[in-house]
């Protein structure tokens, strides 16, 4: 029974960064809430100029899903490997999510973009995950795009990790997949071009805060992170 117990308070000490995720089920009321509160007849449209000049593309249906695995994924990774990285990344991830959020409740926007997929003249299954989609989520809180955010969050993780920055095609998938993602966010009247620039802005500032040297000190002391990777 003892050794039992050592090896849950093994557990617990190893993975007590799992506090973190309690932010999830805040952000997924919050979000929810904002979907079913917002009026289409009381929010900002913030289509660009150039919104009407990229073509609909069902087949970026696909790296648009892949999001969801993706970041996960990279999750995933880092809470299991290093502490260190997984705080970064939840910084990055969960300051520009709750910014984003904030930006949608005090500023109710929304797009007008997407096609009438009965018109385009051609059926085939991408078409149809596209109506799936269409049908789940709105087009409404689009401004900044947590696809985008995230995306690029993703990215930089892998990139400033340790461990993976020099897996160079690992960094050059994440590169591609990141691109993929953000293009299928346009190529699928999901967001507007603005939406998109606005996430890239406010990555700079969430990189700055997540992976400034003089931040999480504790976390990369060297000795510290061995002990941790070893324990």
């Amino acid at each position: 029974m003892k050794k039992i117990l050592n090896g849950v308070r093994g557990l617990i000490h190893r993975y007590r960064h799992a506090w973190t995720l309690l932010y999830v089920p805040i952000y997924l009321l919050w979000f929810m809430h904002l979907e079913c509160t917002t009026s289409p007849n009381h929010m900002h449209i913030i289509n660009f100029s150039l919104d009407a000049k990229i073509p609909f593309c069902e087949y970026f249906i696909i790296p648009y899903y892949i999001w969801f695995a993706y970041i996960f994924a990279v999750g995933v990774y880092f809470f299991l490997t290093n502490r260190r990285d997984f705080y970064r990344y939840c910084i990055f991830l969960f300051t520009g999510m709750t910014i984003s959020l904030f930006v949608c409740q005090i500023w109710p926007n929304g797009i007008n973009l997407r096609p009438d997929l009965n018109t385009l003249g051609r059926s085939n299954i991408f078409i149809e995950m596209v109506r799936g989609l269409y049908a789940v989520d709105t087009p409404t809180n689009v401004c900044p795009s947590i696809h985008v955010l995230n995306s690029i969050g993703a990215t930089i993780a892998i990139r400033k990790s340790d461990s993976l920055s020099k897996k160079m095609w690992l960094r050059v998938l994440s590169a591609v997949l990141c691109v993929s993602i953000c293009a299928s966010t346009v190529l699928l009247k999901q967001h507007s071009c603005f939406d998109g620039i606005c996430s890239i802005v406010l990555s700079f500032g969430l990189y700055i805060l997540a992976y400034n040297p003089k931040f999480l000190k504790v976390e990369a002391d060297v000795r510290n992170e061995e002990i941790y990777m070893h324990a």
